[in-house]
């Protein structure tokens, strides 16, 4: 530990996360100061390198909170083009496919009024609007811990240290992680946070499991032929199997460009399973290969996203602050789409800070108690409400049972037709995984360079930036646990969950040992999902760590 005093800096508010959700914050209590006439002080900390550079959504967006915020977005400018014009559902063969007829589909389902976008781009332009209005946007500083008074509430962050070796040893380049202060801290770090989880636990927040998937995206410039500009496509079934979770998306926009992604739903129970190489697998099927024909692949990402739904919001707020966005689970998990709700949910959460500071409304335990309110009196809860059973059924009675099921709830709400049950979460996703022995090996083609591709290729796209000589930020609780148990049990599954090659199984002699290439950690927080003895714990690396990711 080291003696030198901490730097301090204050202000009314902290915003822990420059996503969709935290910049909506910021520009809505910057919108309700200014209307009001008062000073207020918005500060928002981002860990990557630039505002946007860790967002990775499909994407197609619902305008609804960006035209509740920004309602002239279009005249400044948003990179909000190309409309949905032609939605499609494919169901999967090996070889063939077979289109679900759109009257079949729930209206809820339906894209009509919606944008395919890059989510990146548009949170860049959050970011613009943000500092037009004043708001203090520090990119490059990742938030390590907590700051909480002698009441134990919360005060603020201290951001990480900064030019410390691989032993935690001070080097010539190392500057001490500073206290940010506020009256107010709002947590917008995305899924499975590393601040939301030391939260959780202090306060005691979460009664349900949070439900994840994995889902993985590439960006494809293809020719015009084969170009469709507004068509959103999905499908299920082939290459995963019935038990098995998951899906694709197909987006066509901008100038011939194409987004192809793959869901994978962490709940699986096979730790032979990759994720990445089912992604892989489905490119080479005929339908997505005539797509991708001499067209070039050039970026890649993933990220785990929160399925659980309103069964798995932990409490909103905590003392001195709240959860917004992702941080709390803000997906429609039908729908594959979250960013309007995470948006929302930061306006709310924005207007009851504001409240709070301008109208003297703090209690002693200054809860934000307007705030889970507001939400639940929102159409986010309507949006979110309406499919609350998809993701248990799907858990329950797999991809087929659990779709027809869906399906059919989906359509007596479009009757208006509220089933009076909500299924909750039976357990974490790392709980579903069963030892390597009961379960079937899974061999996987040989990647073929031209649609399916290795790891380590796929990595050089995402623009990864990471100081080797600094401590590694995937700890282990016990090191001893990934030989002797996840190994010996389950045939070491982080090799293949992680769509990033971090994980390697490494034998010497007669020995083996896990080696972790923290250089490759392209932030996805799966290993802190599946570990099946949850051993892996994501933290933080230094400011501005991970991939940068463009047009994503």
């Amino acid at each position: 530990m080291t003696d030198v005093q901490r730097d301090v800096m204050n202000y009314d508010v902290l915003i822990v996360g420059a996503g969709p959700a935290g910049l909506a914050a910021a520009i809505r209590l910057k919108q309700l100061a200014n209307a009001a006439g008062q000073e207020l002080s918005v500060c928002v900390l981002e860990k990557a390198a630039e505002v946007g550079a860790h967002i990775l959504s499909g994407a197609v967006i619902d305008p609804i909170a960006l035209n509740e915020l920004i309602p002239d977005w279009r005249e400044k400018g948003a990179p909000v083009h190309t409309s949905v014009k032609e939605d499609e559902f494919l169901v999967l063969g090996k070889t063939k496919s077979w289109p679900v007829p759109h009257w079949l589909m729930p209206p809820l389902m339906s894209n009509e009024g919606n944008y395919i976008v890059s989510l990146g781009d548009v949170d860049r332009w959050l970011g613009e609007q943000a500092d037009a209005l004043g708001v203090e946007i520090y990119a490059g500083f990742a938030a390590q811990s907590m700051l909480y008074d002698e009441n134990q509430q919360v005060v603020g962050v201290i951001t990480g240290d900064m030019g410390r070796d691989a032993h935690g040893k001070e080097t010539a380049q190392f500057t001490l992680g500073i206290e940010i202060r506020a009256q107010y801290t709002l947590i917008a770090e995305g899924t499975r946070g590393s601040l939301t989880r030391e939260l959780e636990s202090k306060y005691a927040l979460r009664t349900s499991p949070q439900k994840y998937g994995l889902g993985f995206k590439e960006v494809w410039r293809v020719p015009v032929a084969q170009h469709r500009p507004g068509l959103v496509q999905h499908s299920v079934g082939w290459p995963l199997q019935a038990d098995t979770g998951g899906g694709s998306f197909i987006y066509h926009y901008g100038e011939q460009l194409v987004s192809i992604g793959f869901v994978v739903h962490l709940d699986y129970a096979n730790p032979h399973l990759s994720p990445f190489e089912e992604f892989q697998r489905f490119k080479t099927h005929p339908e997505i290969k005539a797509l991708l024909k001499d067209g070039e692949r050039f970026s890649y990402g993933a990220r785990a996203i929160s399925e659980g739904g309103v069964q798995a919001w932990p409490e909103m707020i905590f003392p001195g602050g709240a959860l917004i966005g992702c941080s709390a689970g803000m997906v429609n998990v039908p729908r594959i789409k979250g960013s309007h709700n995470a948006m929302k949910s930061g306006m709310l959460a924005a207007e009851a800070v504001f409240n709070a500071i301008t109208q003297a409304e703090q209690s002693d335990n200054r809860l934000l108690t307007a705030y889970p309110q507001a939400l639940k009196d929102s159409w986010v809860w309507q949006d979110l409400d309406a499919v609350r059973n998809i993701k248990p059924l799907l858990s329950r009675f797999g991809s087929w049972g659990g779709t027809l099921l869906g399906g059919i709830e989906m359509w007596l709400h479009a009757l208006h037709v509220r089933l009076p049950w909500t299924l909750q979460h039976q357990k974490a996703d790392h709980e579903y995984t069963k030892p390597a022995s009961v379960m079937p090996m899974i061999q996987y083609e040989k990647h073929d360079g031209v649609y399916s591709f290795d790891r380590l290729s796929s990595i050089s796209l995402s623009n990864l930036a990471h100081d080797a000589n600094q401590p590694c930020h995937l700890t282990l609780r016990d090191q001893n646990v990934p030989i002797s148990v996840n190994l010996a049990n389950y045939d070491a599954p982080e090799q293949r969950y992680c769509p990033a090659g971090v994980y390697e199984i490494v034998k010497s002699h007669d020995a083996s040992y896990l080696h972790i290439n923290a250089q490759n950690c392209i932030h996805c927080k799966t290993c802190d999902i599946k570990d099946p003895t949850q051993n892996i714990v994501w933290v933080p690396p230094e400011g501005g760590s991970g991939p940068t990711y463009m047009g994503m």
